[in-house]
């Protein structure tokens, strides 16, 4: 079996080794010899300033050997980024059930409560998604007004808080001026329509860099839009900024 760094250092991170270890161990390896022995191990504790007692030394060689090849194997797969995890998330407690939400040919039938539009732009930036649908479906404020907001605050405010990867300001300006268009002739797509919001840098969004929050990524770009932000696109969501 082949023993390239990138892999080397894959099963390193398997066993939860991180730090300057795997790679000082990874350089007591022989290219010809890929087996890793306690003699590898002992020198590249000395490099990484770690200890390891002769037990932990044999146990950690022993499951390192064993697991390289199933690592190689795993590699060998051809996953997209588009194929989802095999593990899921149910954030319902057990026996709870979601309602349904009624619909009509508009659109999701929600009821909103009243809202007045704030005084200040620092209240209006606070305002909870229910007050900012109902004040876009009022048409007390625009998606543009609150698109254009929710950037200026990000940029006052991104030095501190070193939140954005990536603005999406031609994207989620364009979106906006579509909500607002949509929202002037009565077509309410529902609570989401016209509110801006920022997605973690996970989501791929064509044309847009997915670093994935690595520098090894910070250049990458996926050609395609996930499914999460097709649907919020679909529900008049607007787009501004990708976060870390």
């Amino acid at each position: 079996m082949a023993l390239d760094r990138r892999r080397f250092l894959e099963a390193c991170s398997g066993l939860g080794l991180s730090g300057l270890f795997p790679g000082a161990l990874y350089a007591q390896v022989n290219d010809d010899d890929p087996s890793i022995t306690t003699d590898h191990v002992a020198a590249a504790e000395t490099i990484a300033g770690l200890s390891f007692t002769d037990k932990e030394r044999k146990l950690l060689v022993e499951t390192l050997n064993d697991r390289l090849g199933s690592y190689e194997a795993l590699r060998e797969q051809d996953l997209p980024n588009s194929r989802a995890p095999a593990s899921t998330f149910d954030p319902r407690r057990g026996g709870a059930s979601i309602p349904d939400v009624p619909e009509s040919e508009e659109g999701a039938d929600i009821s909103l409560p009243s809202a007045q539009r704030p005084e200040s732009a620092e209240d209006l930036a606070y305002a909870s998604v229910v007050e900012l649908a109902q004040l876009l479906r009022s048409r007390a404020v625009t998606s543009v007004e609150l698109t254009e907001l929710a950037l200026e605050r990000l940029r006052q405010h991104d030095d501190a808080l070193e939140a954005v990867v990536t603005y999406t300001e031609d994207r989620a300006l364009d979106a906006a001026r579509q909500a607002d268009k949509e929202l002037d002739n009565g077509d309410w797509r529902g609570p989401l329509h016209g509110v801006p919001y920022g997605a973690k840098d996970l989501l791929a969004v064509e044309g847009s860099p997915t670093t994935w929050g690595a520098k090894p990524y910070e250049n990458q770009t996926i050609d395609e839009t996930a499914t999460v932000i097709q649907k919020l696109d679909a529900a008049g969501a607007v787009l501004v900024a990708k976060l870390s």
